[in-house]
């Protein structure tokens, strides 16, 4: 088993940035896809971008273009990081590690992170 924990959540302006960070212990990421969702209050969870053991990205069209995923394995952290930041944006954001970046949905990842909350206000 393999826990997550996100950090670098908080308040920021329209326009502003953000970077996340999503640490594994108890299993090195190495082995795993680590995808990001956020969910918005009565909304269901939406795949924001993923990153696969290599290195290989993949990325919801909402966000492409201003968010980028990066992992660093000797720390065993996976970072998302928010440039452009827009008010809908706001969401609490979770990793979640899974066997594929090519997968999507909430369903298809094995193990979640408890979220961070991310504000942007106008």
């Amino acid at each position: 088993q393999v826990q997550l924990e996100e950090s670098g959540g908080g308040l920021v302006q329209a326009g502003g940035s953000l970077r996340l960070s999503c640490a594994g212990s108890g299993r090195t990421l190495s082995t795993y896809a680590i995808g990001w969702f956020r969910r918005a209050p009565g909304k269901e969870h939406e795949f924001v971008g993923a990153i696969s053991w290599r290195g290989n990205t993949n990325y919801a069209d909402s966000v492409k273009g201003r968010f980028t995923i990066s992992r660093d394995n000797a720390k065993n952290t996976v970072y998302l990081q928010m440039n452009s930041l827009k008010p809908e944006d706001t969401a609490v954001y979770s990793c979640a590690a899974g066997s594929s970046y090519e997968y999507t949905r909430r369903s298809d990842y094995e193990h979640w992170g408890q979220g961070t909350q991310v504000t942007v206000s106008s």
